[in-house]
Order: C-alpha cells, then structure tokens, then sequence
C-alpha cells in the first residue's frame, strides 16, 4: 500500500472514486443501408462518471477520423449532408489501421449514441470486413432513453430533442459535432434518470432503454 494510502486508511478517510467512462459515438456513413453501404467516418467523445456527480464531458478524450474509401460515383445528396466529399474520402486512413487506433482508443467502455441501432451496426460490419471482428461493448440508445424519461416531451429526433433543451450544435451532420450534442443531451436528462432511479450506472441506462419497447403501441 502506497503512503497517501495507508495514511487514508489510518485516517478513516474513504478512498478516492475511481473515475467511470463512458463513450457517446456517432458515424458517417455513404447511404442509409447497414448492409451496403459504407462506414465513412467515426466520431465520438468520452464522459467521465465519479461517484454521484452528474457526468463530465471529456473534451481532451475525443476521436474523430475519416476512412479511405475509394468512391466509385459520388452521391451529392449524401456528400452534402455529412460533408465528406470524394476527395476526403480518397485521403481517409487506411480502413485497417483506423479500425485498430479506434478499438485502442474505445477501450472496454460503454457505447452511447442517437439511434444507436445504425451506429452499431455500421462500425460492427466495418470491423468483421476489416479486422475479422466486431466490439463487444455494450451499447444504448439515447433515442430510447429520452421519451421514457420525460414522456410529456413531444420530441422524436435528435434534432427535436436539442431544440426542446436549447443545445447547438457546431456542425450538423459532423461525426465528432454530433457526438458532442449527443453527449449534452445525455447530461441534459440526467436530472430525470436521478429522479426516477438512484441507480445511475450503464447497465439501469440500459434498463430505462427497455422500457421504451414495452411503452409503444401495438
């Protein structure tokens, strides 16, 4: 036991909260289709969680790149959306080597994003094309989250969610941006996850997630 441990020990003085963190993530892709269509960019940014204090954005513990893909015809309607055009795709990292700096960087944490379902399925056909596997981190859907929370809010989108709490976001329909309106909207419903649990931990985010598929109608 290291000094500052034993004399917290001899003191009676609990130890320190080792930090929690997890990450909120959001994905560019080519098109709408899990199945065929491109994984283009990755940007997430990671909070950190001690004890019973609300969540800290972790703005030095971001990540953000583009990979290389080599764009046979270019979608405009889709270009101008995420703004990644053939160019950017062309001098994107190498889709191997992205994949393994991501993996590194991502860790073991927790995965949170907006309709996650796309986000997940986007980077775990990466993975397997790319490494011969997928993460096995856990994710939830914020999109799920939300209306289960404040139920009176008549909100559906991202978009909706941010206008009702006032959040701006830099550059729509940037990975890393939306990532970071993500991670505010999340610290946005903190307050509710409090009021309705004291359990604030992943796995009782996940839990008020499952609500949402009892709540909708048949």
């Amino acid at each position: 036991m290291s000094g500052v441990g034993a004399l917290r020990r001899w003191l009676g003085a609990p130890a320190p909260v080792a930090a929690t963190r997890w990450v909120v993530i959001d994905v560019e892709s080519s098109g709408l289709d899990i199945e065929h269509d491109h994984l283009l960019a990755i940007g997430a940014v990671a909070l950190q969680l001690r004890g019973d204090a609300p969540p800290r954005i972790a703005l030095g513990d971001s990540f953000e790149l583009v990979l290389r893909h080599e764009a046979e015809r270019a979608d405009k309607p889709n270009i101008l959306l995420h703004g990644i055009g053939v160019g950017a795709q062309r001098q994107g990292m190498d889709p191997v080597q992205a994949l393994l700096v991501f993996e590194q960087w991502l860790g073991d944490a927790p995965l949170v994003a907006f309709h996650s379902a796309f986000d997940e399925g986007m980077i775990g056909r990466a993975m397997r094309q790319h490494l011969g596997r997928k993460p096995g981190n856990r994710w939830v859907d914020l999109a799920a989250v939300a209306p289960v929370l404040l139920p009176r809010v008549r909100a559906h989108s991202l978009d909706e969610w941010m206008a009702h709490f006032g959040i701006v976001c830099a550059t729509r329909h940037q990975a890393v941006s939306d990532a970071l309106a993500t991670a505010e909207l999340l610290l946005k419903l903190w307050p509710a996850l409090r009021a309705q649990s004291r359990d604030c931990s992943f796995r009782a985010l996940q839990g008020v997630a499952a609500q949402r598929r009892w709540l909708q109608p048949s």
